[in-house]
């Protein structure tokens, strides 16, 4: 029976398996902290922290997969007591002078992130970039850059061990894979450390928590 093990390609009799993805993936989020600015990430939390305390709003920008990381922040969020928003849904206030934008793409280069991101700097909101490219169209937009290593690119040669042979080293994920799962557990590591400093219970964001499901 032909096997259903997701596969890179075959080689050597050795299969590139859905477990090296795994491996690899946990290897990289175990360098994260290393590879984090944790002053960054200071700052970004206390940027947060201010906007809470100014009973400002918080935008959240994203598109496709990115888009659903920033979803799950901004859930966090909201369970925190913040003014929250996620572009893209109906219900969306104006966005002012003060408020705070967070705008999530591995590239920087998403059109529809960078575009609202302009807008949000227009109206004079701070905007906050979460990407893998500091010095792209998002991160000179921003105010302020929370750096995500990640890969970002798509590979050009589709079979692993090619690239290998070419001096191609990419990883085994596509696309921005590893830049979504950093960025992942880079803003739920956010949220622990927010629930710290605000001196939260779960058991008060709980409160918050739907109750219609």
């Amino acid at each position: 029976m032909q096997s259903y093990i997701a596969e890179s390609t075959e080689a050597g009799g050795r299969r590139l398996s859905f477990v090296d993805a795994i491996l690899e993936i946990a290897r990289f989020i175990y360098k994260l902290p290393r590879m984090v600015n944790k002053e960054e990430i200071e700052t970004f939390i206390d940027i947060l922290i201010r906007t809470k305390a100014l009973g400002k709003k918080v935008l959240v920008i994203g598109a496709g997969r990115s888009g659903l990381v920033g979803r799950a922040f901004a859930l966090r969020l909201l369970h925190m007591g913040f003014q929250v928003f996620v572009y893209g849904d109906t219900i969306v206030p104006a966005i002012n002078k003060g408020d705070l934008v967070i705008a999530i793409s591995g590239s920087g280069l998403t059109a529809s992130v960078v575009l609202a991101a302009k807008t949000a700097k227009k109206v004079g909101a701070k905007v906050v970039a979460v990407t893998s490219h500091r010095h792209s169209p998002l991160g000179r937009i921003a105010d302020f850059v929370v750096f995500v290593p990640g890969r970002t690119k798509i590979a050009k040669e589709h079979d692993y061990y090619v690239r290998q042979i070419l001096g191609q080293h990419e990883p085994l994920t596509p696309l921005g894979t590893l830049f979504e799962i950093s960025a992942m557990v880079l803003l739920d590591s956010v949220v622990t450390e927010l629930m710290r400093r605000l001196e939260l219970t779960e058991e008060e964001m709980r409160a918050r928590h739907a109750n219609i499901e």
